[in-house]
């Protein structure tokens, strides 16, 4: 060991610029054509994501994009559905004017219920739909609330899909459970409880 030796621990350490502290502990410098390292303490983790968190989603996951665009998929099935309806009372409405029909016997009553029914059906498509475009809305920015809300909802749909309606409802049944599966899946449940 001579005393020029850079790696005697000993021997006699560059001046420092005036006004700065010579740096203590090793490495000092990193040598030429070595990259620099971070220093000592905690390696460096994963990259932050919004809000500074590591493994938060930048971006709406694929599922997740799919399970909003079913949502407006519904939705649009709703308003057939209520167009559908609106016909079937205007339907009604006519029938109620024919006067064969209105000599035959309980016409009366299937009348009043008919159409009672066919208004009732109308405003439950309304209110299906208004929380089917409601719930679309907040997946760009709703929390875990919207993902519990929307499960909520699909599952209410699915139920509506199975009893009364079933043959003529299979695509929105399908439509509403891959909502559940998409949204409840890992990556939608990272994405509503993402930091915003």
């Amino acid at each position: 060991m001579s005393f020029g030796d850079p790696n005697n621990p000993y021997g006699q350490q560059p001046q420092a610029p005036q006004g700065q502290q010579p740096g203590y502990g090793y490495p000092q410098q990193a040598p030429q054509g070595v990259p620099a390292q971070a220093g000592y303490g905690y390696p460096q983790g994963a990259p932050a994501g919004p809000g500074g968190y590591p493994g938060m989603p930048v971006t709406m996951p694929g599922g997740v994009k799919a399970a909003r665009v079913m949502l407006w998929v519904i939705a649009g099935l709703q308003v057939i559905g209520i167009g559908l309806l609106a016909v079937a009372v205007v339907a009604l409405n006519k029938l109620k004017d024919d006067p064969s029909l209105q000599a035959t016997e309980g016409f009366d009553t299937f009348n009043k219920f008919g159409s009672g029914v066919l208004y009732a059906l109308i405003a439950v498509a309304v209110i299906y739909m208004i929380a089917s475009i409601a719930l679309a809305l907040q997946f760009g920015k709703g929390g875990n609330g919207a993902r519990i809300g929307i499960i909520v909802y699909a599952s209410f749909g699915i139920l509506l899909s199975l009893y009364p309606f079933f043959p003529l409802s299979l695509v929105h049944l399908v439509l509403l459970i891959l909502v559940i599966v998409f949204v409840a899946k890992s990556d939608g449940s990272a994405w509503f409880n993402r930091q915003r």
